[in-house]
């Protein structure tokens, strides 16, 4: 391996260009060759999962929407109106929508997978959102995703998420693993405004009293998280063991990265982090990672339309590694030494 980062530094340092004047494209060239371990890496078949799954804390008012735009937004997912249909289409990446936990019955649907564990998270102000049994069980249905995306002939793969609530659960692991006040975790999630946003901080504050303080990252997801943010996890790790490139979105994808992370850290050499959510505690959360998003745009919205905006900057990077030339089969003269 370390054979192959001195080869990689040494092609990028000897296009034509500058040392390092391509920047970030660089990084992203250095570490996908280095995950492929190749000096010509390729991207193939780039997908996108979207897991969707309700929440029990929404319905204490931590959010702007009713728990009902969940089914409704993987309806028109379905019906290719949101924003991540179009970005994958323009983008090429092969949309798969997972239904990991929604309180909705959908009709059969290609572009549907039933992996349901239950109809929606308890409500983690009065107990654990799930079970171990539950928990294991998103883990696995995950883990299948992935799976069947990687038998297609995928080494890409991006990840993103709809769920009312699902801000507030990312909130409280990022407030448990990383030992943060609430307040530096919690955002405006679907837009709340001052006072519900004070709201959701103090209902936040008195799940993390309830529960007290908690030691693993597993049990963190299982006492907080979303029915679709476990099955996410399960599904990175194994993007992971498929040594696949990993697309992460915004705030919620970061945080279900997090747990990932804490379970196995070498998942971070093969993740890439595609943008900064306009949610305020992802900068915190990104910098804690020591990882640097490729865009800052202001978005907020999940779906894994960070991923799918991102990918023609990664598209760049393998290309400038793959075609560009050489000072050496330019015959363009070199700086002096």
């Amino acid at each position: 391996m370390e054979n192959i980062e001195k080869q990689l530094q040494q092609k990028i340092d000897l296009k034509t260009k500058p040392l390092g004047a391509l920047g970030m494209l660089e990084k992203l060239a250095f570490q996908i060759g280095k995950i492929q371990n190749t000096l010509t890496p390729k991207l193939s078949k780039p997908s996108l999962v979207v897991f969707a799954g309700d929440h029990g804390i929404a319905k204490s008012g931590v959010s702007a929407y009713p728990q009902e735009v969940t089914f409704q937004m993987v309806l028109n997912f379905l019906n290719g109106g949101a924003a991540v249909n179009v970005f994958s289409q323009q983008n090429h990446f092969d949309l798969k929508i997972v239904d990991a936990g929604v309180n909705f019955d959908f009709e059969v649907n290609d572009q549907l997978k039933n992996a349901k564990v239950g109809k929606g998270t308890k409500n983690f102000l009065e107990e654990k959102a799930m079970s171990k049994e539950e928990f294991e069980a998103c883990l696995q249905n995950g883990k299948a995703v992935v799976e069947e995306m990687a038998l297609k002939g995928s080494n890409v793969i991006g990840f993103g998420e709809m769920g009312i609530g699902n801000t507030s659960s990312s909130a409280m692991i990022m407030s448990s693993l990383l030992d943060l006040p609430i307040e530096k975790c919690v955002g405006r999630g679907t837009g709340v405004d001052d006072e519900q946003l004070k709201n959701k901080i103090d209902i936040l504050q008195k799940a993390k009293d309830f529960h007290g303080p908690i030691n693993s990252a597993e049990e963190v997801m299982a006492t907080f998280g979303g029915f679709e943010m476990a099955q996410m996890c399960g599904a990175m790790l194994e993007a992971y063991e498929q040594n696949m490139i990993i697309l992460v979105d915004g705030f919620i994808a970061s945080n279900t990265f997090l747990v990932a992370y804490k379970m196995n850290p070498a998942i971070i050499h093969n993740a890439i982090f595609c943008h900064l959510s306009n949610e305020s505690g992802h900068k915190v959360l990104l910098d804690e990672l020591n990882v640097s998003p490729i865009l800052n745009l202001g978005m907020r919205l999940g779906e894994g339309t960070g991923c799918t905006v991102a990918y023609p900057i990664i598209e760049s990077a393998v290309n400038f590694l793959n075609e560009m030339a050489s000072f050496e089969s330019a015959g363009v003269s070199d700086k002096e030494n």
